[in-house]
Formats: C-alpha cells, structure tokens, sequence
C-alpha cells in the first residue's frame, strides 16, 4: 500500500496497525524503518512520527540503540487485557447520559437479534461485534476515553490475529449481547457492566477454545 499526501502520519500509523491486526508482522520483530518507509513510500519523518505515537500507545516498543520493535505476544496477555476493556467501557456507560443509554439498548436489541448466529467466521465475528460496541459506547461524551477503548480493543485484535486465522469458525453466544441491551434498555447500568464483563471473559475463552498453540 503507497500512502497518498494529506494526514501522512495518521495513515501511516493507521496501516501499521492494520498490518499488526491481520497478523502481517511477526510479533517481537524490529521494525526496519528504511524498509517500511519504502514500502508505504513514505519519508521516515512521518513514519517515525507514527512510530512514536504507537510506542505511546503501548502499541510497539522501541530499545535503546535498536529501534522499534512489534511487541511480543501471548495468550496469557489476551486473557488479561479482556477484563481491562470491559472495565473501560462499563466507565463509558457511567459517563454516559442514562436516558441516551435506555435509547441505545433499544437499538443495541434490534442489532442482536439482526445477528443470530451461533457460529460464524472470526473476521466477520469482530466486524459485527465491534460495530455493535462502538454503537453501545456511541453517547459517552469522553472522547478521550474512546480512543483509549480503541487502542485497547485494537491491541486486543493483534492478539487474536496471532492465535486465530480469519476464517476460523468461532462459537458465540447471542444471549450475552442480549442481556447486556437489555440491561442498558431497563435503565440497569449496574447490569450492563456485569454482562460486558461476562461476555469479554466468555468471548475471550470461546476464541482459545480453537486457537492454534503458536502464541505462549
């Protein structure tokens, strides 16, 4: 991919990320700046510029006198990082307006029962299910908070692009989205962030249940 003219580090760091999620990288790599800006045919004052922005994020790592790296990874990371996410989106529902959150978890019902199914492939399960998120978290008035949400729910998809290929047939359970709208539609805040906790805990062991042995 050759990066066009206008917001060239946001797309660089955007494209890295990419690469990151889909598993085009092998994690604890060093990142071969020369490389890369050819690649994305970019200078390497924007693409360090992304570089430094990811390290900020927790995104990669860099070593004195050695660069960056991509950071390694395992499964044990992604069990721990699932209770993390929950945690900032049950803030989110907090931060949010409770007459804005009943009108949402109307909404978020409509869009559980538009996605039945109980085994579907892993890209279109993070597709459907971060769609359904980002709508759930759509009246925080945090902006900054999201981006942290963003950040973690895309470190968490680097994780399951190591462990799981895209065409994996993962098992979910229409219920756990169901009883968090539910709660959100009752007014139930409470609720709603123990189902989030339960379905990111319950999400997270379906995917290691088919996960391939290559990440610990």
């Amino acid at each position: 991919m050759v990066i066009k003219r206008s917001a060239l580090r946001a797309q660089v760091r955007e494209e890295i990320l990419h690469r990151m999620r889909t598993g085009s990288v092998k994690p604890g790599e060093q990142i071969n700046e020369v490389q890369l800006a050819a690649e994305l045919g970019v200078s390497r004052t924007p693409l360090r510029e992304a570089l430094i922005a990811l390290e900020g994020e927790g995104q990669i790592a860099s070593e004195s006198g050695r660069g960056f790296r991509f950071l390694p990874l395992s499964a044990t990371e992604l069990v721990e990082l699932a209770p993390v996410l929950s945690t900032l989106e049950g803030l989110a529902l907090d931060l949010s307006d409770i007459d804005d959150l009943r009108r949402i978890g109307a909404e978020l019902q409509t869009m559980s029962d538009d996605f039945a199914e109980e085994t579907v492939q892993h890209a279109i399960l993070n597709q459907r299910d971060d769609s359904w998120h980002r709508h759930m978290l759509s009246v925080c008035p945090n902006q900054r908070l999201l981006v942290v949400i963003e950040n973690v729910r895309a470190t968490m998809h680097r994780y399951e692009a190591l462990l799981v290929n895209d065409e994996q047939l993962i098992a979910r359970r229409t219920e756990e989205h169901a009883a968090i709208a539910t709660c959100l539609a009752e007014g139930d805040v409470e609720g709603a962030k123990q189902a989030l906790a339960n379905n990111w805990a319950g999400g997270t062991q379906r995917l290691l249940e088919v996960a391939e042995p290559a990440a610990d």
